[in-house]
Formats: structure tokens, C-alpha cells, sequence
């Protein structure tokens, strides 16, 4: 096929819906990632959180996110993508502005009612809400309004998408943080997502293939959730290779603590980790056309053993130049496996139910988040503050990741079926 013919494929695939959701959802990425950014060292510096809770909190807030997306996409299929996607951003809106605000004379009142450390709790829970719905509703709409010749490549579309705003929202984030506030970074995320609402209601239209089949009640919604919680082969390969996002995550919970703690006090740590995000833009549609022979489920084991071994870069060398590099490989890793994942589950999907599996496909994104802010703490506190060893913080983290590699080859061997097949 020539390019010719391929550029024309790529420009009639696609309806208008799936660029309005993804371009959205660029956004969306952009505020949620200089929230993220910012947070661990906004939790311990400025509201003197000790090491191991602004870790602990930092992985409750992605964990969240990320495991109500389960729930968001069985809701997402009932809503219709449009509601549910403008409700979204709405609540997004306001969740970032509380949590910009907790230190505001406004909030005095309720600071002085309860524990410093159960409102930023509360506070923190807020944004899942919105993103449980937005990330189903747009890797939905990526499925649902693109053709099958490129549906592959929607999906990297998608992911390309999602990292422009990975890399702008650090980026923004550290150039706010050093010229106005920390507190501002939060602001800055609430106008983004505010926008966001405002152009969903104006330009989305919802999007349904022909023939696809609805879900008609609340009852249907749930017997769908119940089918797949009930797939014990689905469900074991989502906490396997949740493996691979408890290592994942220590980019944003416990790296920057790391290089200002023990490596460079002066580094912009929101802007060093716009690496792995500009290393998925630059890569992505590179990495794409070369594995695209490649199996599924083989992408995804090699792209995570990829992003595992890449953390020993930091045991060899620990300096900002070299958490580049760490961020710069963890990320081919990751673009290796990230689209084969979703393309991989999005062809498990029954028709009208691309929500629900969906929304479970970031199932192992927030265990991942959860266990990663506990697990990362507790390396950081052990081998930095009490044995004085911080290198050795990433021999533990490599280590997961390799092992969850490994763990995914002996699945792959004795339980998986092939994706035409009920996994």
C-alpha cells in the first residue's frame, strides 16, 4: 500500500467524534499530569506531609483515578459518551481548584474541623470521579468511530495524543511552580479541563456503529460488569501486569523526591519528566510500524520487560542526566506494549459493552498507583532516610518490573487464549 493510499485511510477513518474526544482528552492528560507532577513534593514541602504519607497520598490520588475507571466505563455505557464525558470535565474543574485551595484562607473553617490529612484525603478522591468517565468514554469513542483498517493506528493516535499533554503538563507545571506558585500548577490544571466542558457540549457527537447492539437498563449494565469480574482469565491478567505500573508510577512518586533529595536540589523535577512523554511523541508511530507483525501479547511482555530493566540505569549511574535516560527507555517500553494493550482488550469487547472492558483495561493502572505511593514510601524511607543508601531504591524497582515480565511469558504459556477467544 502507498502512502498516498494510507494517508487517505487514515483521513476517511475517522469520525469527527474521535477527534474531538481525543484532542479532549490531550487536556485532560495535560492537567492531570501537572497535578501529578507537582503533588508529591507540594504534599511534603508545602503542607509538611513526612516522606512516606505525601508518597502514600500521591499513589491514592492516581490509584483512584485510575480504578474507578472500571466503574466509569460500565456508567459511561449507560450515559452516552457525550453526558458523561461533559459531566467529566465539569467535575474535574472543581476538583483541581479545591486541591490548589487547601491551603487558602477560605478553607480555613473546614482546615479547623478535621485532620489536615483526612481533608486532602477527601479532596484528592474528587478527580477520579471525572477521569472514571473520561478515559472509557474517549478510548471508546476510539473504537466505536474509527474503521477496522485503522483502528490499530487510532490507538496510537490516541496515545500520541495523551503524552503531547503527558509532556506539556510537567512542562507548564515547572515553569508555573518556579515563576508563581505551586498552588497556581492546580489552578492552571482547573482552566484546562474547564475548557474542555465547553467543547465537548459544542463539537461531540455521540458515536455508535451500526448494528451495535445498546445497553438498555441498569440491570444489563450490571450483568455486564458481573461477566467480566467473573472471567478469571481476564481478570488474573490485569493483576499481573498491574506489575508493571507499581514500577511504572515511581516516576512521578518517588523520582522527584529522589533527584531533590539525594541527587540535585536545584533540578526542575516537573520539567525532567516531560522525557518520557516527548520520547512517546517522537517514537510512537516509529515504534508502531516496526511491531506491528508482532503479536499482542508478545508486545506487551517485551515492552514491559523493556520499561523493568530500564530503572538499573539509575543504579549504575544516579544523576539528572541519567534519570533522563531512565525516563527515555521506560518510555520505548512502554510505547512497545501501551497500544497492543488497549487494541488487545478492545477486541475481547462485545459489541456494546467496549465501555465496561475498557474502563477495566486501567484496572491495573490504579492497583498499580495504590500499591506503587505504599511500596515507593517505604523504599524511600528505608534506603534513604534510614540506611543512607538510595540507590538500591531501584533495584527493588527493577525488579518488579522484570518479574512481572516473567510472570506475563508463564501466562502467555499455560492460561492465555488467543484474543478471538473468551480470554
Amino acid at each position: 500500500m502507498t502512502f498516498q493510499n494510507r494517508f487517505h485511510e487514515i483521513r476517511t477513518g475517522f469520525e469527527r467524534s474521535f477527534w474531538v474526544a481525543n484532542i479532549s482528552e490531550l487536556f485532560e492528560r495535560l492537567s492531570y499530569y501537572a497535578a501529578f507532577a507537582s503533588l508529591p513534593r507540594y504534599l511534603h514541602e508545602s503542607l509538611n506531609f513526612s516522606v512516606e504519607r505525601a508518597t502514600s497520598l500521591a499513589g491514592l490520588f492516581g490509584g483512584l483515578v485510575w480504578f474507578m475507571a472500571a466503574f466509569g466505563g460500565a456508567i459511561a455505557d449507560r450515559m452516552g459518551f457525550r453526558r458523561a464525558l461533559s459531566l467529566a470535565y465539569l467535575i474535574l474543574a472543581v476538583s483541581y481548584f479545591l486541591l490548589g485551595s487547601i491551603g487558602s484562607p477560605w478553607l480555613a473553617p473546614v482546615r479547623d474541623a478535621m485532620p489536615l490529612v483526612v481533608l486532602v484525603t477527601l479532596i484528592l478522591m474528587l478527580p477520579a470521579l471525572g477521569i472514571a468517565l473520561v478515559k472509557p468514554c474517549v478510548v471508546g469513542t476510539t473504537a466505536r468511530a474509527s474503521k477496522e483498517n485503522v483502528r490499530s493506528i487510532g490507538y496510537s493516535i490516541y496515545y500520541t495524543l495523551v503524552n503531547i499533554g503527558g509532556a506539556a503538563g510537567p512542562f507548564l507545571a515547572g515553569w508555573v511552580h518556579q515563576h508563581l506558585s505551586v498552588e497556581k500548577v492546580f489552578g492552571m490544571a482547573a482552566l484546562s479541563v474547564f475548557a474542555m466542558f465547553f467543547a465537548v457540549l459544542l463539537l461531540f457527537k455521540e458515536p455508535r456503529r451500526t448494528g451495535e447492539a445498546q445497553t438498555e437498563s441498569l440491570g444489563q449494565v450490571a450483568r455486564n460488569f458481573l461477566t467480566v469480574v467473573l472471567n478469571w482469565r481476564f481478570m488474573l491478567f490485569l493483576i499481573i501486569f498491574s506489575g508493571y505500573y507499581i514500577a511504572f508510577w515511581q516516576e512521578f512518586i518517588i523520582l522527584p523526591i529522589y533527584i531533590h533529595d539525594y541527587v540535585n536540589a536545584n533540578s526542575n523535577t516537573e520539567m525532567l519528566l516531560m522525557w518520557d512523554a516527548l520520547t512517546v511523541i517522537a517514537l510512537q508511530m516509529v515504534v508502531s510500524i516496526l511491531t506491528q507483525k508482532m503479536g499482542a501479547f508478545r508486545g506487551i511482555t517485551l515492552g514491559t520487560l523493556i520499561s523493568g530493566l530500564a530503572w538499573l540505569l539509575l543504579v549504575l549511574h544516579p544523576s539528572v542526566t541519567m534519570a533522563v535516560a531512565t525516563l527515555i527507555v521506560v518510555a520505548i517500553g512502554e510505547i512497545t506494549q501501551q497500544p497492543r494493550y488497549y487494541e488487545y482488550i478492545s477486541r475481547l469487547a462485545p459489541s456494546g459493552q467496549q465501555g465496561t472492558y475498557m474502563g477495566f483495561a486501567f484496572l491495573p493502572i490504579g492497583i498499580g498507583s495504590l500499591v506503587g505511593g505504599w511500596f515507593g514510601g517505604r523504599l524511600i524511607h528505608r534506603y534513604g532516610e534510614v540506611l543512607h543508601q538510595p540507590v538500591f531504591i531501584w533495584w527493588w524497582v527493577a525488579g518488579v518490573g522484570v518479574a512481572t515480565a516473567g510472570l506475563l511469558w508463564v501466562y502467555d504459556r499455560l492460561v492465555r487464549r488467543d484474543a478471538t477467544e473468551a480470554i
